[in-house]
């Protein structure tokens, strides 16, 4: 028998935006979309995988635009977090029904649903094997998810983080409008920075090249292509250096 795939990455920080879970709907929480995502992180688990994920809030509430449009960006952002949290305990309710011992860890205080975020707490959480999810952003306005994303990664001593997108990497232009566009196999974080990328925030891709944190940007839609990402197979973009 051959022995079993092992993961290259033991404790992963996973980044979903909320349009991911939008599926074909034009907006809110597709059950079913949440529902593979859920068994994909169980796939991850029967590796020995510790998982911590954050969400964004987009197919809900997003604050920037709303703040375009005259809203005070703080009240904006706000709402924005609360979205997060909608998206985190949809997650949880997905996880848990399969299995999964799951945790939401909020950085704005609810205790009726959440617990708060405690650096300690969820790291032992992912030591006892539970899925950890964060909730509410950094809990402050002006930082997007991923920034929290990359905050969380550092702070939990992640490995790694995960960006799972509506395409295959990250390209020199949108390829779901210029059929031609080059897509990068690898960038540095100094190349995401100049060519303007917005893969993610600059506020993020500065952290993770501060503390040397690779960044790996996929095809959610792909089912398995959490896993292929964890044992090291070659798709996607890999952002580091």
């Amino acid at each position: 028998m051959k022995p079993s795939p092992k993961p290259v990455f033991q404790r992963i920080i996973l980044k979903l935006s909320g349009e991911a879970l939008v599926g074909e709907q034009e907006y809110g929480i597709s059950p079913a979309v949440v529902q593979r995502v859920a068994e994909e992180v169980k796939d991850l688990k029967r590796l020995g995988v510790e998982v911590a994920i954050v969400i964004g809030g987009g197919n809900i509430y997003r604050g920037v635009a709303a703040s375009t449009q005259g809203m005070d960006r703080t009240s904006a952002d706000h709402m924005g977090m609360l979205a997060t949290v909608i998206n985190s305990l949809a997650l949880q309710d997905a996880l848990e029904k399969i299995g999964i011992f799951t945790r939401v860890l909020s950085a704005i205080d609810m205790h009726q649903i959440a617990e708060p975020y405690i650096r300690r707490r969820a790291v032992r959480h992912l030591e006892k094997g539970r899925v950890v999810i964060f909730a509410g952003g950094t809990g402050n306005p002006y930082f997007t998810t991923d920034t929290a994303a990359a905050l969380r990664a550092m702070e939990v001593k992640a490995q790694v983080i995960l960006k799972a997108t509506k395409v295959d990497g990250v390209y020199d232009t949108d390829p779901l409008i210029n059929k031609k566009a080059k897509k990068f196999k690898y960038l540095s974080y100094i190349e995401v920075l100049n060519r303007g990328l917005k893969i993610m925030d600059a506020t993020a891709i500065s952290l993770c090249m501060d503390n040397h944190l690779p960044v790996i940007v996929f095809n959610l839609n792909r089912k398995g292509n959490i896993k292929r990402v964890v044992l090291g197979q070659k798709i996607g973009t890999v952002i580091e250096g």
